[in-house]
């Protein structure tokens, strides 16, 4: 469904992004791990023109993109087949919960307003938040708040979801509503590519896992072959230490 191949991306002459390759099958999960600061979230945000990338290629449904020099127009035509969700929500803390989800119906999308909340309801429905429609962000915890950005997400109709770290900024006790609502759309078979430090999450809901470091990918494989036979020594040193954390 979708091919990057040799990534790469410098921020303040910094390598952030080192020739990275990834492909991803239609309702395919492949969570991507690692130590903090090995480009992982750059990676989601360059495969969504959220940053533009130095050089690279990107074969989408068939079509292939110079990531360095993609056109306006097919950003574009590329958001319009993907959902993002940021681990900070990214909510209008102006507007309610289905006007969270309305917003990018009708405005980007050109959706009469009718039907648009007909979509977001049904959204809303689908992560366990439809009796909390008419509620704005600060009356919301963050779990739910999440789970909005979620639902925004899907109201799009995205061939594929990019998560970027989805639970890193909710307290401990509301990480499991999203992960659990993540969890349903992989059943579902949802095509997505998730960044998470959760690496029991990573494990259970993963048909592949990438393990990121110093902008390279290190390895990757299947959950069983990442957590119990890593073939690399900085995949087992990262695990090791997570396990003695």
């Amino acid at each position: 469904m979708i091919k990057v191949r040799n990534v790469t991306k410098k921020i303040d002459n910094l390598e952030v992004l080192k020739g990275v390759d990834l492909s991803i099958e239609k309702g395919q999960v492949i969570s991507v791990i690692g130590p903090s600061g090995s480009g992982k979230t750059t990676l989601l945000r360059c495969m969504n023109y959220l940053t533009v990338a130095d050089t690279g290629e990107m074969e989408f449904d068939g079509v292939s993109y110079d990531m360095a020099k993609t056109s306006k127009k097919d950003i574009e035509a590329i958001r319009k087949k993907t959902g993002f969700v940021f681990q900070s929500y990214n909510l209008f803390l102006n507007k309610t919960a289905l006007e969270n989800v309305t917003e990018g119906l009708i405005v980007a999308r050109k959706m009469s307003k009718d039907k648009a909340k007909e979509i977001a309801m049904s959204a809303l429905r689908k992560v366990g938040m439809e009796d909390r429609t008419n509620h704005y962000p600060s009356q919301l915890s963050g779990g739910q708040q999440q789970r909005v950005a979620i639902a925004r997400a899907l109201a799009l109709n995205p061939e594929i979801i990019y998560f970027d770290e989805p639970t890193s900024a909710l307290d401990p006790e509301l990480i499991g509503e999203v992960n659990n609502v993540i969890k349903e759309l992989a059943n579902e078979k949802m095509t997505m590519i998730i960044v998470t430090h959760e690496m029991n999450f990573a494990r259970s809901v993963s048909d592949k896992i990438m393990f990121m470091d110093e902008g390279r990918v290190i390895e990757e494989g299947t959950p069983d072959e990442i957590f119990n036979h890593p073939k690399e020594k900085r995949v087992k040193e990262f695990l090791e230490a997570i396990i003695r954390s």
